[in-house]
């Protein structure tokens, strides 16, 4: 029963993670066309930092939390395949984070200097990382 529970609120961490993961870099996408100083420019760091303090970062951390915690009720899950691949991407998903994260303090003093197109690839990222997470972790490949 507590595995359970602590299985679906994992769950709701992931996609509050998800959701962060895909949106700050949209956010990103029309800060780098903003004007340097604009009305427009100081919203997006608003926003920006709002949903990295208050959704992705919280997301993550709880993420981990109920991660680690579903492992440790069930340990012989680090003995399977599938179980070490989605760590492997979830490691990169978690330096993607840092990066999102560096990139929103480079808006914040005003010296991006990455494309609106860089974004728009950067965007992409998480993506790939969730739909290589949930298969892994749906279809339970051994290699």
């Amino acid at each position: 029963m507590v595995y359970d529970w602590v299985k679906a609120l994992h769950i709701i961490s992931i996609i509050a993670w998800m959701a962060g993961m895909l949106y700050l870099p949209r956010l990103f996408v029309y800060h780098a066309d903003a004007k340097v100083g604009s009305e427009l420019s100081e919203t997006l760091k608003i926003m920006e930092r709002r949903l990295l303090r208050y959704i992705i970062n919280p997301a993550m951390i709880t993420s981990f939390v109920f991660g680690f915690w579903l492992l440790h009720l069930n340990p012989e899950l680090l003995h399977q395949d599938f179980m070490k691949m989605k760590l492997f991407f979830v490691l990169m998903m978690t330096i993607l984070h840092g990066c999102l994260a560096r990139y929103r303090k480079v808006f914040a003093r005003d010296e991006n200097k990455h494309s609106a197109r860089f974004y728009r690839i950067i965007n992409e990222t998480p993506t790939f990382f969730m739909i290589a997470i949930v298969l892994l972790v749906v279809v339970k490949p051994s290699f």
